[in-house]
């Protein structure tokens, strides 16, 4: 793990998560002595990844450097940011972590839910000033859909850095106004380094204000007057705050479903986010009120299989039952890749004869909490940075930002399209990138963390694509003979009953080779496996196209 051409008047910025990917963000400031970390997310797993739970950061830079942290810094509660805290905490000594009033909460829970201890968890608000030898840390309040949403200055010895968030500029937000003021005062003291959220790079003109989505449910709300079910992203908390003040407004009361969603709201009542806990009512009594009185407030906007509204929509869940005359709305987008759940979701709510609301040109749902094009172009102006380095994106993403800053008149050579791993070093006359630490991605998967790598991976793919394919060898080991015949079993590479002669031409391959190899002079039985394994793929790949993975077994018999 080197870096190159640096010294220790040199500050360092190094990203260990969120670039040229959608989530695990985790940006590392180092000068000498000291390092601050800014989130630790996870990132959920594609299709491929089979089996895995989450997808973290490389914390070995951290782990090497580890009596260098001084503390780590959330920007907001979303789990792209704040999901690999307590995986971080088992592998790392964090000395400090601070994080806004929601995160906190937020935290405490994963912390509780993990069984880990960790007494220095700090809240901080757009006042606080957090100082160390050489690094001092500022906030200023950004607009998202999560309360508590910041953006970080971080003074150097060799200038700002500025770390935006996630953030989105909204003149008529649910909640409070990003602080403009601030950020054009940073600017005009000198920004060396911008790193800015690219989610929406390619989407132009300004995002829809959150104050449009709450007239258009207020006006679904006025016009049904059957059950409204509401599916949307329970970590959407502004989002939920205006569903909870709809259905104060038009007299319904709110029953909940999926436990992220409990605890969100739970959090937020708890963090004063969400004034009125009377208007929520259990499972049970909601299906004693009037249909025109009860509004279904769930998970599963994004089609997820054991979502409740998924449940709901097939039939199998088991406190709620669908009506004809009920509504179901899907206050969000499809995250891309999850299309065709959510379609399938939508089809099964339609077969069950209830109206869907979707969001579309004609109806105004659902709005981003992040940052179109214009948006972006207002923050570079604002904080008026040196240097630029697009962050929290996929490669398009950040490269339609970095044409961005361009257009605001930043040179091209004082833009980085950087990798994670790769290394920025800030001194007095310039920024430049100094080279690579090395980071991969690391995968959890139950209590495991990091020891399931490519190689496991790559054989979920194979069993999952083309099956297993065991052959069992009963041999005695001091005579070395075969004692009768090979048994071929297999699981999702063939149907048994209706291949018996490819079964039995399988059993004669193996056969052959493990006499040929047990007539040998010395047997190596490591050896036998692995002509076992190369001579059936062989045979099996020529006969089916398949690639099975293949599994010899060998028992020693004794006679």
């Amino acid at each position: 793990m080197k870096i190159f051409n640096t010294n220790r008047a040199e500050t360092l910025v190094v990203a260990l998560g969120g670039l040229g990917e959608v989530g695990k963000n985790m940006y590392v400031i180092m000068h000498d002595d000291e390092i601050i970390i800014i989130d630790a997310g996870v990132m959920f797993p594609k299709d491929e990844l089979m089996g895995i739970d989450y997808v973290i950061p490389d914390f070995s830079f951290l782990k090497k450097n580890e009596d260098k942290i001084k503390a780590l810094f959330i920007t907001h509660g979303h789990e792209d940011h704040i999901g690999g805290i307590t995986f971080l905490l088992q592998t790392v000594n964090i000395p400090f972590i601070y994080a806004p009033n929601q995160a906190c909460g937020l935290i405490k829970r994963k912390l509780v839910d993990r069984n880990i201890s960790y007494d220095n968890l700090k809240t901080y608000n757009e006042n606080t000033k957090v100082k160390f030898k050489y690094f001092t840390v500022e906030f200023f309040a950004t607009t998202h859909s999560i309360p508590d949403s910041h953006g970080i200055i971080i003074s150097t010895p060799n200038g700002k850095i500025v770390e935006t968030g996630d953030f989105k500029f909204d003149l008529t937000p649910i909640g409070p106004m990003s602080n403009i003021h601030k950020m054009s005062d940073t600017g005009k003291s000198g920004v060396r380094l911008l790193m800015s959220e690219s989610t929406n790079a390619l989407s132009s003109g300004f995002s829809m204000s959150e104050s449009k989505v709450e007239e258009e449910l207020q006006e679904i709300f006025e016009k049904k007057k059957g059950r409204i079910i509401v599916a949307t992203f329970a970590s959407n908390i502004y989002r939920l705050k205006h569903i909870v003040e709809t259905c104060k407004k038009n007299n319904r009361k709110i029953a909940l479903f999926g436990r992220s969603m409990e605890n969100n709201i739970e959090i937020s009542i708890e963090g004063g986010y969400i004034n009125d806990d009377k208007i929520f009512v259990s499972p049970e009594v909601a299906n004693t009120l009037p249909k025109e009185e009860i509004c279904l407030l769930c998970t599963g906007s994004q089609g997820e299989p054991l979502a409740a509204l998924s449940r709901i929509a097939n039939g199998t869940h088991k406190q709620i039952k669908l009506m004809p005359t009920d509504t179901v709305i899907f206050s969000s987008n499809p995250i891309p890749g999850n299309n065709a759940s959510v379609a399938k979701t939508i089809n099964q709510l339609y077969l069950q004869g209830v109206e869907v609301f979707v969001n579309n040109s004609e109806n105004e749902i659902h709005t981003s909490g992040h940052a179109n094009q214009e948006e972006l172009k207002l923050m570079i102006r604002l904080l008026k940075p040196e240097y630029f380095m697009p962050i929290h994106g996929e490669y398009r993403m950040l490269k339609a930002h970095q044409d961005l800053a361009i257009d605001c008149d930043i040179p091209k050579e004082k833009t980085f399209l950087l990798e994670n791993g790769d290394v920025l070093a800030l001194n007095k006359k310039e920024i430049r990138k100094v080279g690579n630490i090395g980071v991969d991605d690391v995968y959890v998967d139950g209590n495991r963390i990091g020891d399931i790598g490519n190689i496991v991976i790559r054989d979920r793919k194979i069993m999952a694509n083309d099956g297993i394919l065991v052959a069992i060898c009963n041999i005695n080991m001091e005579t070395h003979k075969l004692l009768g015949k090979i048994n071929i079993t297999t699981r999702g590479f063939i149907l048994v009953n209706e291949n018996e002669a490819l079964l039995n031409e399988i059993e004669q391959v193996a056969t052959n080779v493990v006499n040929s190899e047990l007539n040998k002079r010395n047997v190596n039985y490591s050896e036998l496996k692995g002509q076992i394994i190369s001579n059936l793929l062989t045979f099996v790949f020529e006969k089916t196209g398949r690639r099975p993975i293949i599994l010899p077994v060998i028992l020693d018999i004794k006679k």
